[in-house]
């Protein structure tokens, strides 16, 4: 039946089949009968598939049941194993590489102790003349086993103690390996297969941080190997592998002998980027970054040796400015850029003097770094960049991202001589009629002050006043180019609201690039920004902003996000006018928009019209996000000295929601089946409640009806969450507690019925409610001494809620318990319901600890612990005593004891809540069978 399995496994089409041999074959390399059947599977009159199965059934018995094996069978397990290599070293690969694997694995059990001189053994028994084997046939196999080993090792679940003990073994052992590979690389007639896999075999050597200079010969031979094609690749990750251990900083001779070979590469390095050969100068950027990046503090510390380190970096330079188009012609220059990060790093934390010294040396490269950098930032031609797929002009499009990020970084060394240089470049471009410049060209210069002025503070810098002087000079003749002038004035907006006489030079060509749909991101993020930075010195302009507005959301230029963006800005733009102005504004605005929601709302619903009403039910929400006339988001400091006169009589956005109010009603009578629909409603409400806050007082009595009727024809979660903001911006004021009590009354008792009709089809409401119960109990206690309000029914939902499968939902009710223990003592009913009933919450926590609730619950629920014992020590003692008495309760996994010290600790800790977090981990790990293994070692 075994080979049936197999035979299931490889060859049969049937994916049902192929699963079930799958599952009983892993249960059968794990079966005591394996250590017989392998060997059996190991003979030569089988097909490689099955010999396969049997050396990996080998490979998992000696690495996962190692203390399965007598100890008096290592030796003849040791053999057989060395054997049967022997016999496949001519034999199929893969069956001879799961073999080597084996041996390796049985090595790291057995070493130091068991097995002394394991590496020198295997090197001595495959240099033993036998007859019967070819000796290349050999010379790979013994190749093949010293490179599983350091893998194995890396990959190998030996304990930590063991680990460390074995890599200091393996690392003394190197002594047996590295001759053998120097001699096999140096011998003339070793044919390039034997070479590869020496290459092979030293890379996975040096990850067990041997000593650099142990690794010198071989690093030197893995250089000569640079200048064979065949082994280039090899002998490049060889390269790289010895350079880039972290431990290798230490040996800083070794590391100052390897500049003079890296140099040394600049040759064959020019000769690729000549004849187009990627792959070559891809190889060799790779092992000078390895060197410059990883050790560029080593070797700065060399005073001595500036000019030598100081070549290396300008062969990085040429690397990161390789000619061709990033990544069309070239995928090189990416390579390098966070080595000038480190570079710089490493020079700015040189005391002054060293400091001093250094930046004299390195702030001209970093100069002649941002030109580079520019330069390759800068877009094909059009013609070539209509033939790039949109795969590779996303790439570019990431590219051109590293780069900003990378010109951010260095203006911290080279500050506002940087911008200056930048705007000197400008100038002379845009002035100078001889000779004509590409667009490319402006743009990428552009574009390095755009991605300096978006996170640096650029209002102390003189030369911006000039830039936007500039900006309208430029003749945009193309869409890279009109984008990026935008997102620059965008950039540029916090600097326009200290100097507002400069606006009016920007803003008509952001206005004009409004009608342009291929503009549409660039244009509206950028006139947003202007809006919120600038409100206060647009009002001259409103009226123009607001028509330009009106014409490209009527001919709908642009797509729904840009919409919602518009009518942002919109909103920043009118919180600044008087409220006469703003009504007459917003009456021109919206006006159109009701008259189309008008006739939807008599229309018999169907998709085409939900999607027009949702999108303007959209752009409502939106423009009353940020339509603040009471101005609560602005900084402090501008608000002193442009603050408004304080505004009489209603907020102009109550005085528009209560004139659409029927007609909302009148549309959500058609649509309360509709999730999205309901969900948009709700929004338009709680963005103006957002932003509007105490001034949406008005309002709150008529909403509290409409949401109560909302709630009680169909329940959604949108309904439940616009309750909880009134609760909590509205429910402390005693003027409104009536209605918000209605509300949550009512709301409460429909979601207590929807519970017993069956809540789990609904984990969106469940989780929204039990938000609500929670906010309710932080900010207005008093909702819970309603007469009637059912705190027991409450309680019991609240213990169901935690059993769900859905974390979130699981996650809102541990919150609602954390809040609700605490008020046991304040608030009657809450106290009494608690004692009464929390045993039932107890035991429904230490089931999610046990393994019910997901793992990453583990803190919530620690909470909900922690809250009980704080606040109901003296009930708790007796519950937890009860609840561990029960088998397999939280799980049959931990035993009396583990339970009883659980118990104790958490009884113990009423002050620290993180050392409850601490335990409730460690017992939940104990409860799953996780404890010590590797599953916890990310946790």
């Amino acid at each position: 039946s075994l080979f049936q399995a197999l035979h299931q496994l490889y060859y049969d089409p049937n994916i049902e089949n192929k699963n079930l041999a799958q599952k009983w074959l892993m249960q059968a390399q794990i079966s005591p009968q394996a250590w017989h059947f392998s060997w059996l599977l190991l003979n030569m009159d089988k097909v490689p598939e099955i010999q396969y199965f049997g050396a990996s059934a080998l490979h998992i018995k000696i690495s996962r049941y190692w203390n399965d094996i007598p100890a008096d069978q290592y030796e003849s397990l040791k053999s057989q194993l060395f054997t049967h290599i022997t016999r496949f070293a001519s034999g199929s690969k893969i069956v001879l590489t799961r073999l080597c694997v084996a041996l390796a694995s049985l090595a790291l059990s057995m070493m130091p102790e068991a097995w002394p001189c394991a590496v020198a053994d295997m090197v001595r028994m495959f240099q033993a003349e036998d007859s019967n084997v070819d000796g290349r046939a050999r010379c790979l196999a013994l190749l093949e086993l010293l490179t599983v080993l350091p893998e194995e090792f890396q990959t190998s679940r030996l304990p930590q103690y063991r680990k460390g003990q074995v890599r200091s073994v393996l690392a003394q052992e190197c002594g047996s390996v590295f001759p053998l590979l120097e001699q096999l690389l140096q011998q003339q007639d070793s044919p390039g297969f034997i070479k590869q896999k020496v290459l092979k075999c030293f890379s996975s050597w040096v990850q067990l941080e041997i000593p650099l200079m142990d690794c010198e010969n071989l690093i030197q031979a893995a250089f000569t190997s640079l200048q064979d094609p065949e082994l280039f690749d090899t002998a490049v990750e060889a390269v790289v592998n010895a350079i880039s251990q972290p431990d290798a900083q230490r040996y800083v001779n070794t590391l100052l002998k390897l500049i003079p070979p890296v140099l040394g590469l600049q040759e064959q390095l020019r000769q690729a980027v000549q004849s187009g050969d990627m792959e070559t100068s891809h190889g060799i950027c790779r092992i000078a970054v390895a060197l410059g990046e990883n050790h560029s503090r080593a070797l700065l510390d060399q005073v001595e040796h500036w000019q030598s380190f100081l070549a290396l970096v300008n062969m990085i330079m040429f690397c990161t400015g390789i000619p061709g188009h990033y990544p069309v012609n070239e995928t090189t220059s990416s390579l390098t850029l966070t080595f000038w990060y480190t570079l710089q790093d490493d020079i700015l934390s040189f005391e002054p003097d060293k400091q001093a010294v250094y930046q004299q040396v390195y702030r001209p490269v970093y100069f002649q770094l941002v030109d580079v950098l520019l330069h390759k930032a800068q877009f094909p031609s059009d013609e070539e960049y209509g033939f790039w797929s949109s795969d590779e002009k996303e790439q570019f499009r990431i590219y051109r991202v590293d780069i900003s990020d990378t010109l951010m970084y260095v203006y911290e060394m080279l500050g506002a001589e940087l911008l200056s240089s930048l705007y000197d470049k400008l100038g002379r471009l845009l002035t100078n009629t001889e000779q004509p410049s590409t667009w490319q060209h402006t743009e990428a210069l552009l574009y390095g002050f755009q991605s300096i002025a978006e996170t640096i503070d650029v209002n102390y810098s003189d030369v911006v006043p000039g830039l936007i002087g500039l900006i309208p000079r430029i003749s945009i003749s193309n869409v890279q180019l009109a984008d990026t002038v935008m997102f620059t004035i965008g950039a540029l907006s916090e600097w326009l609201a200290d100097h507002p006489v400069m606006i009016n030079n920007v803003l008509p060509l952001v206005l004009q690039a409004l009608g342009n749909p291929e503009l549409s991101i660039s244009s509206v993020s950028t006139l947003k920004k202007i809006c919120r930075e600038c409100k206060y010195d647009l009002p001259p302009y409103a009226a123009n902003i607001v028509a330009v507005s009106q014409e490209v959301l009527m001919k709908q230029i642009h797509k729904t996000s840009q919409c919602m963006w518009l009518m942002q800005a919109l909103g920043f733009l009118l919180s600044a006018l008087q409220v006469e102005e703003i009504l007459k504004n917003l009456h021109s605005l919206i006006t159109p928009y009701i008259q189309q929601l008008e006739k939807l709302a008599d229309e018999t619903p169907n998709p085409s019209n939900k999607l027009a009403i949702i999108h303007i039910l959209g752009l409502l929400s939106n423009l009353f996000t940020t339509l603040d006339i009471s101005h609560h988001d602005d900084d402090h400091e501008s608000t002193e000295v442009k603050k408004l006169p304080v505004q009489q009589g209603p907020n102009p956005v109550v005085v528009v929601l209560q004139q659409v109010f029927q007609l909302i009603q009148k549309v959500l009578s058609k649509w309360l089946n509709d999730a999205q629909v309901v969900e948009s409603v709700c929004a338009i409400f709680e963005k103006s409640v957002k932003t509007l806050l105490d001034d949406f007082a008005p309002m709150v009595p008529q909403l509290c009806e409409m949401l109560g009727q909302m709630y009680s024809t169909i329940p959604q979660a949108s309904a439940i969450d616009l309750t909880r903001q009134l609760v909590h911006i509205f429910a402390h004021e005693p003027v409104h507690f009536p209605p918000i009590k209605a509300l949550f009354l009512l709301v409460t008792s429909v979601t207590l019925t929807l519970f017993q009709q069956g809540p789990r089809d609904h984990p969106d409401i469940v989780d929204s409610f039990m938000q609500l119960l929670a906010q309710a109990l932080k900010r207005k206690p008093d909702l819970f001494l309603c007469s009637n309000l059912d705190v027991k029914a409450v309680f019991q939902c609240g213990v169901l809620s935690l059993k769900f499968p859905e974390a979130p939902t699981v996650k809102a009710s541990c919150g609602f318990f954390t809040e609700l223990l605490p008020r046991c003592g304040e608030v009657a009913p809450v106290g009494q319901v608690v004692h009464e009933n929390g045993k039932v919450l107890l035991q429904a926590v230490l089931e999610g600890v046990g393994g019910q609730a997901s793992r990453s619950l583990m803190d919530h629920f620690a909470e909900i612990l922690f809250a009980l014992n704080k606040h109901c020590f003296s009930y708790l003692s007796v519950w937890i005593k009860e609840a561990m008495q029960q088998d397999g309760l939280p799980s049959a996994r931990v035993s009396p004891e583990q339970k009883e010290t659980f118990s104790q600790q958490i009884l113990r800790e009423r002050v620290n809540k993180r050392r409850v977090k601490e335990m409730v981990k460690e017992f939940t790990l104990l409860c799953r069978g996780l404890h010590g293994t590797e599953y916890t070692a990310d946790y």
